[in-house]
């Protein structure tokens, strides 16, 4: 039974330009103790998914416009504001982008994260102290009780960042939504704060969707993954078929672009040519179709469908699955052979 079922969301802004469809059909479930990765490039409706699922889109100029967020059988988008509150936090926590701005700097961190437990769960304020210390030590914080009484600002990054995280679990949420956790983390932060993440779940066993916009940071962690292009969904997946067998050309383009030890000895990347789309003006057909190397006449006029490829694994694309339409040689002009 999944924990959350998401079904054709669609979150969109209205603004003077014209109708950014920042989030436009995405479907997905997430069962308990399971990881999801949502990867894709900046601007591809990662994050507005994470902040719909929160009901935290502005309103306005954004909205949510179609779909159906199930939370323990529960319609979210039907919640009124009361319920929505008390969930926040409580069964759903985020772990948002920027530490460094997340932070209240005017308030001590022990307060920060005791402060969803006094909401919550009616704490005192040594209560709330008290477990606020409690996770500084679980999140790896030396000396807790004194560093609760620290400011923000006399942290480290990956302290901040350790913080956060003990703020989103003060009330052992259901469900951990992890937005570019890692970014601005030199790679051996990076690391220990994803470690930290996989021996917190095995001690909680919450749920997690960790947004990112690199599948190596996720590649050992995630269960299943959602790729996302133009607000779409464009290949979903277990962590092995994404990994392994993956079968649309962006994501394709997107494992040729990490590092490797395994090509050529310069280490060059192969990235994928041109830029992300204008999310107001979105191409015809294939969002992806002008970058794409294998783009044909089809893709630019129709959209392509989710296709079944085996088991829970799908690709948006009209060829996906198709004898004789595999992953080529990455170049590193950024295309395909």
């Amino acid at each position: 039974m999944a924990l959350l079922e998401v079904s054709n969301l669609k979150t969109h802004f209205f603004t003077r330009d014209g109708v950014v469809k920042a989030v436009d059909g995405v479907t997905f479930s997430l069962e308990k103790g399971k990881t999801l990765a949502v990867v894709g490039e900046s601007g591809s409706g990662k994050s507005v998914t994470a902040l719909s699922l929160m009901r935290l889109i502005p309103d306005p100029p954004g909205k949510i416009v179609e779909g159906e967020i199930l939370f323990k059988d529960k319609d979210v988008l039907e919640m009124n504001d009361s319920a929505v509150r008390a969930m926040r936090g409580n069964e759903i926590a985020m772990i948002f982008q920027d530490p460094m701005t997340s932070l209240n700097p005017v308030y001590r961190v022990g307060r920060q994260i005791g402060e969803s437990v006094r909401l919550h769960r009616g704490a005192s304020k040594k209560e709330a102290l008290d477990r606020a210390v409690e996770l500084l030590d679980m999140v790896g914080i030396p000396n807790p009780r004194d560093r609760a009484h620290d400011y923000p600002h006399q942290f480290s990054g990956g302290m901040r960042q350790r913080a956060m995280i003990a703020m989103a679990l003060s009330c052992d949420p259901d469900i951990l939504i992890a937005d570019e956790p890692t970014t601005a983390l030199d790679v051996t932060i990076q690391a220990q704060i994803l470690d930290l993440m996989i021996e917190l779940q095995d001690r909680t066993g919450a749920s997690i969707i960790m947004i990112t916009h690199d599948l190596g940071v996720v590649a050992d962690m995630s269960d299943d993954v959602m790729v996302m292009y133009g607000g779409k969904q464009v290949e979903y997946g277990t962590a092995d078929q994404v990994f392994y067998q993956p079968k649309h050309p962006y994501t394709w383009g997107l494992l040729d672009s990490l590092p490797r030890h395994d090509v050529d000895e310069k280490g060059e990347l192969c990235p994928i040519t041109g830029q992300p789309p204008s999310m107001i003006n979105i191409p015809s057909g294939c969002a992806f179709h002008p970058r794409c190397p294998y783009a044909q006449g089809v893709c630019r006029v129709e959209v392509p469908a989710l296709r079944s490829i085996d088991g829970k694994h799908t690709a948006a694309c009209h060829f996906a699955g198709d004898p004789g339409f595999e992953r080529g040689e990455a170049e590193c002009a950024g295309v395909s052979a």
